[in-house]
């Protein structure tokens, strides 16, 4: 029967229009959006080429049509992550895409803001360390057979009782001269390999991270190749024994697992021995740095600086859009309910995050030269920036994912209660992105080896060395106070300088607490500890600093049309602002800024929100996401937000029975005879 009084009801299912806000919104811009997506991509013909290649998945029916994973089990979660993962490496191979970064792109859109993340360890993390650290024999023999796929790896460091602190871990390799193998072993409960991606089920191989021994010595970390499964049958092998560790927070897909070795024997050159060796004899051979390690760190903390950025960019985007569609209240007693985007408290959750993903996201191209220069010198042979790039990228990698997080959860709340149901796509993305403030380097843990690389470099300087250029303002003379009087002040000059003094102000402080502990007789590592709370605090003001100073630079010295010079120029005064105003406090500790220079900083905040407030729809189109990316309802580019969310709500299998079974068992007693004849 037609369903007269609910005509809404009857055009579910048909092709909406575009809201006409969003229609205005558009209309309205300063600038085109496609020229800010060249920018971002890097050229036209990268956008052309990038969707391309998103239009090949998007386009494939074997991704069409898929159930939202928050109404699957577990065991369906994984198997669904297993069938996207081997459809998407076979497509791959199918169309010929061999760059990496192109191979991404399709990853992307096929798994954009799903849990499943396809063979992502054994991409980023197990054939790049087998690359880097080993031998041409090794990569001859091993590489191949990765890139093929006929093995799967995984990287297995940390450990039930260890993660970040990695000397501690408790695996041993121990080299037996008279059978030239290793014996990779698990002696204590704490010891088992713990939280590994894709160990539990997926993985043949793995890189196991062990202690090795060899002629009764203990040599410290290195790799090993570890076959877990038979290739015939995937059956664990003798001594392997895998599971996976249960339910996490998010990413339910993967299979993280642990691994309990028991005396499992290895080939010799199973050990990844381009710069350290065991010879047959059982002689070490030290690598020429032993930091090597970090090389693997480094590459994979540069991949997870772009992965969150580009989650964090798409829920800014969900927030912005909702909020261009979503009226509610009134700002002018009387007249209709406004553009929840309208409300200066709401573009200040909003605007500020969108400032953010793009500072993230052309600083980052800096960061990615340093890592990339690194690999180039250790495959030559040169170390000497080892421990300036993972200074600099350990830190990064703290503040980035912090700030993302963060960054997201403000975009939730912004959403109201819409933003808590899981049609949004905001919960999942925040636990996509809540995994690497912890993963592969604690957060605290980072910010602490960069704090203490700036101390190094603060006494460097004092005994006449030279800084490296991301810390070369830790050399300069400290400026006495900021001299803005008024808003129009605040140029990009007084801007970077603020940060310059706040960074080193903090990192000179951090640096005479630990000395003066020391100098009172305190043990270096005592005084380290008690020093914390500013060392943490000093890395976390030079890492924005870099950014801030990046986007800047970027913004100022890149060829790019003037509309879109003039927003992203705001976006920078924004960024910059928003940074100060929210950490007052340290710009105005030393007294280089004064309460009433911060006052004015609120002021030009709303001032240059009021500017960006037109293009704010614009700026998040630029990020170029069709809505299957996205994974959300409120983030969709045509605005048909209840529509979809109705529809969405429809795969809830509460919905398949108007009475649940439950009712004849529990409810149908308790409303016929009440609590007093239960």
């Amino acid at each position: 029967m037609e369903d007269k009084e609910r005509p809404w009801k009857r055009s579910i299912a048909t092709k909406f229009a575009i809201n006409d806000d969003m229609l205005r919104e558009r209309k309205q811009a300063t600038f085109d959006p496609i020229l800010l997506t060249y920018l971002k991509d890097g050229s036209v013909e990268k956008t052309r080429r990038r969707r391309f290649i998103e239009g090949l998945a998007l386009n494939d029916p074997d991704f069409k049509d898929r159930v939202d994973p928050i109404f699957l089990t577990r065991d369906q979660q994984y198997s669904e992550g297993v069938k996207n993962g081997v459809l998407s490496e076979k497509k791959l191979w199918k169309f010929n895409i061999t760059n990496d970064e192109e191979k991404q792109y399709y990853r992307d859109v096929v798994t954009n803001t799903r849990d499943d993340r396809g063979f992502i360890v054994h991409t980023i993390m197990f054939m790049p360390t087998i690359s880097n650290q080993g031998t041409e024999e090794q990569k001859k023999k091993w590489l191949p057979l990765a890139e093929d796929l006929k093995i799967i790896g995984t990287y297995a460091q940390t450990e039930l009782g260890h993660g970040t602190f990695i000397r501690g871990l408790e695996t041993t390799a121990t080299y037996d001269p008279e059978t030239e193998e290793f014996v990779i072993n698990s002696p204590t409960l704490t010891s088992m390999k713990w939280w590994p991606g894709y160990l539990a089920k997926t993985s043949t191989h793995a890189i196991v991270m062990a202690q090795l021994y060899s002629q009764g010595q203990c040599y410290g970390l290195h790799p090993f190749i570890v076959q877990l499964r038979s290739l015939e049958d995937h059956k664990l092998l003798s001594g392997v024994t895998l599971g996976d560790i249960g339910p996490k927070f998010g990413i339910n897909y993967n299979d993280n697992g642990y691994a309990i070795f028991d005396h499992v024997r290895i080939p010799r050159d199973n050990m990844l021995m381009k710069f350290a060796k065991i010879l047959p004899n059982g002689k070490y051979i030290k690598p020429p740095n032993m930091r090597l390690s970090y090389g693997t760190l480094v590459h994979m903390r540069v991949f997870f600086l772009r992965y969150v950025t580009l989650r964090f960019a798409i829920a800014v985007t969900i927030a912005t859009r909702y909020s261009v569609v979503r009226r509610q209240s009134e700002i002018e007693p009387g007249v209709k309910e406004v553009q929840i985007l309208d409300f200066q408290s709401q573009q200040y959750k909003i605007l500020p995050q969108i400032a953010t993903v793009y500072a993230f996201l052309f600083s980052m191209q800096k960061i990615s030269q340093l890592s990339n220069q690194l690999e180039e010198d250790i495959q030559r042979g040169k170390f000497n920036t080892l421990s300036d790039v993972h200074g600099t990228v350990a830190g990064m990698k703290a503040f980035v994912t912090c700030k993302a997080a963060e960054g997201i959860e403000t975009c939730r709340l912004a959403c109201g209660g819409h933003g808590y149901s899981e049609a949004s796509g905001l919960p999942r993305l925040y636990t996509l992105v809540a995994v690497t403030v912890t993963g592969e380097g604690e957060a605290t843990v980072m910010y602490l080896q960069t704090a203490r690389y700036l101390v190094k470099c603060v006494v460097k300087i004092g005994t006449g060395g030279k800084a490296p250029a991301l810390t070369s303002y830790l050399a300069v003379k400290e400026s006495n106070r900021c001299t803005a009087e008024k808003g129009s002040d605040l140029s990009f000059e007084v801007l970077i300088k603020a940060y310059e003094n706040r960074a080193r102000s903090l990192v000179n402080e951090a640096a005479e607490m630990v000395g003066n502990g020391m100098s009172n007789g305190v043990p270096e590592h005592t005084a380290w500890n008690n020093s914390h709370l500013i060392l943490v605090k000093a890395a976390e003001a030079h890492c924005h600093y870099v950014v801030m100073k990046s986007f800047i630079e970027f913004t100022m010295a890149t060829e790019m049309a003037s509309p879109v010079r003039d927003v992203l120029s705001q976006l920078c005064r924004l960024y910059a602002l928003y940074g100060i105003r929210e950490n007052s406090g340290d710009f105005m500790q030393d007294g280089y800024m004064t309460s009433k220079q911060i006052t004015m900083v609120t002021s030009e905040i709303g001032r240059v929100m009021s500017n960006i407030r037109p293009n704010a729809l614009a700026l998040v189109d630029a990020f170029d996401f069709p809505n299957e990316s996205l994974g959300s309802v409120l983030g969709r580019d045509d605005g048909n937000v209840y529509q979809e969310m109705y529809k969405w709500a429809q795969h809830s299998t509460l919905n398949k029975n108007e009475v649940h079974e439950s009712y004849d068992k529990y409810l149908r007693p308790l409303l016929k005879n009440g609590l007093s004849k239960l």
